[in-house]
Order: C-alpha cells, then sequence, then structure tokens
C-alpha cells in the first residue's frame, strides 16, 4: 500500500473540505474520487494537531467503506467529536494541521517478537474492550516492546499486564501515515 503524492493530497483534500463543510452548515457529499486505490475498503485514522499539539483522533480499524469515505468520515468525527477535545472552530481549521494513517489489514500476534517499534501500531481486544495505539506512538515515548503492550492494554481499558493472558488478542498492523504540514502554515 503506497499511495501517490495526488492520492495522498486527494484525501488530504478530502479531510479538510468535509470538515469545512460541517462548519459552513452543510452536509457531507460522498467524496468523488477517480483513483481504484483510494475506492477500496481500508481502516484509516484522522489526527488533528494543532502547535504540535494533539486536537483530535478518530479512526476505523475494519476497512468497511472505501478509502476515500473512510477519510471523510473519520475527519469529521476527529474534529467535532472526539470526548476529549470541544468541536474545532473555523479559525481553527485555518491552522490545524491534518495527519492521515491509513491502515494495512491487521494481523493476529502469536509472538510478541514480531512486533517491530516504529514499524507496527497495536491492538489489544479482550471481550468488548479493545484498545489500539498508532505505530509512531511507540517512538514519540520511545516505549520498548513491553511497553507499548502495557500502554495499548491501559487504552483497551485492561490491566496494564493484560496482554500477557491468553484470553487477550494482540494484533499488529502498518500504517502510510501522511500529513498536510505545509498547507497549516507549518514547514515540513
Amino acid at each position: 500500500m503506497v499511495y501517490t503524492e495526488k492520492e495522498r493530497n486527494e484525501l488530504l483534500r478530502t479531510a479538510r473540505e468535509s470538515i469545512q463543510r460541517l462548519l459552513e452548515g452543510g452536509s457531507a457529499e460522498a467524496p468523488s474520487v477517480k483513483s481504484r486505490a483510494l475506492q477500496e475498503p481500508r481502516g484509516a485514522f484522522v489526527t488533528l494537531r494543532m502547535g504540535g499539539e494533539l486536537r483530535g483522533c478518530i479512526g476505523y480499524i475494519e476497512p468497511n467503506l472505501p478509502l476515500a469515505q473512510t477519510v471523510q468520515e473519520v475527519a469529521q468525527k476527529a474534529a467535532f467529536e472526539d470526548p476529549r477535545f470541544p468541536p474545532l472552530s473555523s479559525e481553527e481549521l485555518a491552522v490545524v494541521e491534518i495527519e492521515i494513517s491509513v491502515l494495512s489489514p491487521v494481523e493476529r500476534v502469536k509472538d510478541i517478537q514480531e512486533i517491530e517499534i516504529g514499524t507496527h501500531g497495536l491492538v489489544i481486544e479482550s471481550g468488548a474492550l479493545r484498545g489500539l495505539l498508532l505505530p509512531h506512538v511507540a517512538t514519540n515515548y520511545r516505549w520498548d516492546r513491553e511497553q507499548f503492550l502495557r500502554q495499548t492494554a491501559i487504552k483497551a481499558g485492561l490491566p496494564p499486564e493484560a496482554w500477557r493472558k491468553s484470553d487477550v488478542a494482540i494484533y499488529k498492523f502498518s500504517t502510510e501515515t501522511f500529513t498536510d504540514r505545509v498547507h497549516a502554515g507549518h514547514s515540513p
């Protein structure tokens, strides 16, 4: 999964324009994309940042929708429905950085040695509880493999060592991540 610069820009434009439409009181229109790659079902996360600080992040793990539609929906949710933040304002949209992480299919981890810090993101599931951390989180915090597993378990609402239990499922995935930093007034 490698997207062209044109496809990346189209996804970033889709994300920003979908947020803009809702800010202006409009409704979300289905994104019109020509690229077949953007029509394939994929999971994705949209992360919003202001001045390098998190401002919203929502995503879909499962590839249930075409990628362009997934990006449109999670961009709007990151802007207006992330419970950690107030809804994004028009003023903020002008300077917010949009980052898109397109997920590979998740793969069950049989041995934790398979997990490569900086390459893999993690999903930990136990019953109805599930937590996900994107690959760059571990590198940003300089976590080792076990710290990454503990933090993903905590994100799932589980005890830190829950990942060691046989009834807890661990999955890995990779991402292709890109941002519109230049658009948001920042240098790359």
